[in-house]
């Protein structure tokens, strides 16, 4: 599984609006900005977040984005799905667009095995990960930084 530009800034974008209120609205200019992601390519993401259930908007003088749930109820493996598709490495160990392989038997292919394991782990990391979960490592990480530099 490769991240794509689309699923990293999707998912940078939701980690910022967890890091926040969640009732607060963020612009999208402006989260643009703090994140350093193109504006239009941007507000693409964030549509397909909407629409997919991840994401509210408002519109307005004070309008932008929003996170549809709590931050603690989305997993970065949703946002990934959402924004990526599946995250199996090759098709036949996918559960989301499963193929069939050239294989005469699956059960005891070898790479296949091998495979399953690599989509399991990245499944389980992502799968248990919260949106609220990354934005609390990242804040301990800037807090720890700022200690540092303070020294």
């Amino acid at each position: 599984m490769r991240l794509s530009k689309r699923g990293e800034y999707g998912l940078k974008a939701l980690i910022e609006l967890a890091a926040n209120d969640a009732e607060d609205v963020i612009r999208i200019r402006e989260l643009a900005e703090r994140e350093q992601i193109p504006l239009k390519f941007l507000e693409q993401i964030l549509l397909a977040l909407k629409n997919a259930g991840l994401l509210q908007s408002r519109r307005g003088v004070n309008g932008g984005y929003y996170l549809a749930r709590p931050a603690d109820e989305i997993t970065l493996g949703q946002v990934v799905r959402t924004l990526d598709g599946p995250v199996a490495p090759i098709r036949c160990v996918s559960q989301m667009a499963y193929e069939r392989c050239v294989c005469p038997d699956e059960n005891t292919c070898g790479l296949r095995l091998a495979m399953l394991d690599v989509r399991n782990a990245i499944a389980d990391v992502l799968d248990h990960t919260t949106l609220a979960d990354a934005a609390r490592r990242a804040n301990k990480r800037a807090r720890k930084m700022r200690s540092r530099a303070a020294r």
